[in-house]
């Protein structure tokens, strides 16, 4: 294999090969490190696959593959479309909770360059899908290959945050992940841009920017592998007290992931997160077509881009503000303030659109997708507070296949009651008003869930099991 200089990342003069560099043993960090390195390196890899929440840019565009300017017979409805985004949110949490483990083994650096060959390649596999006009094509390469870079992206640098910031592992967490929420900040404008440079008036354009976003994407997700680092076993922030006993839900003890998945806690997270997500992903995924259709005539296509990017900046925003409140106040006093201000703004922000007032429509789903993003924030940290820091990457990726289910739930939910109302002889900007209130119920019971959370039986500790 192919050798080159890692002296800049070692502090010697040795050449390795690519799997070498890449091996755990030597992305220690070495005396001096300053942990506030890392968090860059995991903003490179969630910006890059936070482009996920930027795809329904491509969704009017992909439905007009065959027609350009209109649709045609045998172009792709928004129905079928929806799936590719749903099919990646699938694969994101199963791939998480089957490389889990593989990733707290092989390390940060290892998992980040397999999900950036996964990330960018299957955007090069859905460009071919497109150029064919092949849906299943389209299907593996951007929901299967790319939704595996997804999970196993996602994942690879929580638990290497939450041992940089035992201290503060609310913020750690929502460092990263707010840069998930933040993708379509540039995930957005950048597709249309590079559909508007590459449309022509025989093709849409869809194919080449494909292309051209996996190579993109790549870069900036090897830019972070290059950059991450683990600390030394022994290493421990300055004037940081490990807790010693429970306090807001929060454990010294270790849970192992096998033992993990058989305490309730585990099962009404996951109820909490899926619940939360349905909620949140079934109007981010149709996000650009929704406003439109809510407001015609009144939001453009352009300004539908930048609608979806504005709610990344909201998402964004919410993951690091509010996961950093759940340092102070607790987890689950934080997921409660979720549920019970989401139940009021789902039932009530339908009726900006009636009101025509397109300031209180963005407003409201504003805060939604901020209180939507900062779950997943959270949810590192209230995993680490109850199992503990031995294996909460592996914990966590369990817990995403939750994310897998609510992609499929929340979109279909969307798009298909949407439909129904349509058929039945619904306007168009009335169709969501049912699908938002069923929503606001679905949070109802994520709210009991949570409540419902106690802190884990000292019998499934790892020291109870030892002794």
């Amino acid at each position: 294999m192919r050798e080159f200089d890692a002296s800049y990342a070692r502090g010697t003069g040795e050449r390795v090969s690519l799997s070498g560099f890449l091996d755990k043993s030597r992305t220690v960090a070495g005396a001096g490190f300053s942990r506030w390195m890392v968090p860059p390196a995991a903003l490179a890899i969630h910006l890059s696959i936070g482009q996920a929440y930027a795809f329904s840019v491509f969704n009017l565009p992909m439905t007009r593959l065959v027609g350009i300017n209109h649709s045609a017979p045998g172009d792709w409805k928004l129905t079928t479309l929806g799936w590719i985004f749903s099919i990646a949110i699938v694969f994101l949490g199963l791939s998480a909770a089957a490389a889990g483990r593989w990733v707290e083994e092989a390390g940060p650096r290892k998992a980040m360059f397999t999900a950036a060959c996964c990330f960018g390649g299957g955007f090069c596999v859905s460009a071919i899908g497109v150029k064919v006009h092949d849906i299943w094509l389209t299907y593996l390469g951007y929901g299967v290959i790319g939704g595996c870079g997804l999970g196993i992206g996602y994942i690879s640098p929580v638990r290497t945050l939450l041992l940089w910031f035992p201290d503060r592992p609310g913020m750690a967490t929502g460092m990263a992940i707010m840069g998930f929420g933040g993708g379509a900040l540039i995930g957005a404008p950048l597709a249309f841009a590079l559909l508007s440079h590459f449309a022509t008036p025989a093709s849409a354009g869809v194919a080449q920017t494909f292309v051209a976003m996996g190579a993109i994407y790549f870069v900036m997700m090897m830019f972070g592998a290059f950059l991450v680092r683990i600390p030394a076993p022994e290493w421990r922030p300055a004037g940081y007290v490990p807790p010693t006993e429970h306090r807001r839900l929060v454990t010294a003890a270790n849970v192992a992931v096998d033992e993990a998945i058989k305490t309730p806690q585990f099962y009404l997270i996951w109820i909490v997160l899926c619940l939360n997500v349905t909620a949140g992903i079934g109007v981010l995924g149709q996000a650009s077509a929704m406003s439109q259709e809510m407001f015609p005539g009144v939001i453009s296509a352009a300004a539908a881009a930048g609608f979806v990017g504005l709610l990344s900046l909201f998402n964004m925003a919410g993951r690091f503000c509010w996961s950093t409140l759940s340092d102070y106040i607790g987890r689950k006093n934080t997921y409660t303030i979720y549920f019970l201000l989401g139940i009021a703004l789902y039932a009530l922000v339908p009726f900006t659109a009636k009101m025509g007032s397109v300031a209180l429509f963005v407003l409201g789903y504003g805060i939604i997708m901020s209180m939507y993003g900062g779950g997943f924030a959270a949810i590192p940290a209230y995993l680490r507070d109850l199992f503990g820091t031995m294996q909460v990457g592996a914990i966590h990726g369990r817990v995403l296949t939750a994310w897998s289910v609510a992609g499929v739930l929340g979109p279909v939910m969307v798009n298909y009651i949407r439909q129904y109302e349509i058929d039945h002889g619904v306007a168009h900007a009335d169709a969501y008003t049912v699908t938002m209130r069923l929503m606001a119920a679905l949070l109802a019971i994520g709210l009991l869930c949570n409540l419902a959370v106690r802190e884990v039986d000292a019998r499934h500790h790892v020291e109870e099991a030892a002794a």
